[in-house]
């Protein structure tokens, strides 16, 4: 029987070429494709599909730590394995925080939306008057573009941290 060139070792040599970055790479563009998707047909912010940007990356990370455990070069160690997510979910990491900067800062109107749903919930506390109310909002709508790098950069290592420990851990006892 002739050999079918997309066989399962086939593929899994291909998946073994491309690097940790590469990996990285495609996911976020897929992260942030499948974001900007999600955002331009009107999802709401709790919407179930947004965790399809989860698995996206989930999936990321774990299609780089099973070709490293499929690679030569592979050591059943948790560092090791760790190492190759890590370098995975950093650029990962660095392209959904520069999407995030550039899209807050080209959409003046999410700062809008957020400052009057701040403003409210000042009003609504009771316990600031109006100078303090406004001081608060002046700094609030200084930092937002900042704030939203933040919480994008924070919230991207932690998840991407805690998927890759998860798969390194899983891997190593799968070895075992």
């Amino acid at each position: 029987m002739p050999k079918n060139k997309f066989s399962t070792n086939a593929v899994i040599e291909i998946m073994n070429k491309i690097t940790p970055l590469i990996k990285g790479l495609i996911t976020g563009v897929l992260m942030v494709s499948t974001s900007l998707l999600l955002i331009y047909t009107g999802q709401p912010a709790d919407s179930i599909l947004n965790y399809i940007v989860y698995i996206l990356y989930a999936g990321g990370i774990t299609w780089t730590l099973l070709a490293y455990s499929h690679s030569e070069s592979y050591s059943a160690t948790f560092g090791a394995i760790f190492g190759q997510g890590f370098r995975c979910f950093i650029i990962i990491t660095l392209i959904m925080v520069i999407f995030v900067g550039v899209y807050a800062k080209a959409h003046p109107e999410m700062a809008k939306e957020a400052l009057e749903q701040y403003e409210a919930d000042l009003k609504k506390q009771g316990n600031r008057n109006e100078a303090e109310r406004k001081e608060l909002i002046n700094t609030a709508k200084k930092q937002f573009v900042t704030g939203q790098v933040f919480l994008a950069a924070f919230g991207t290592l932690i998840t991407g941290a805690l998927f890759t420990a998860a798969g390194s851990g899983l891997l190593l006892m799968r070895r075992k």
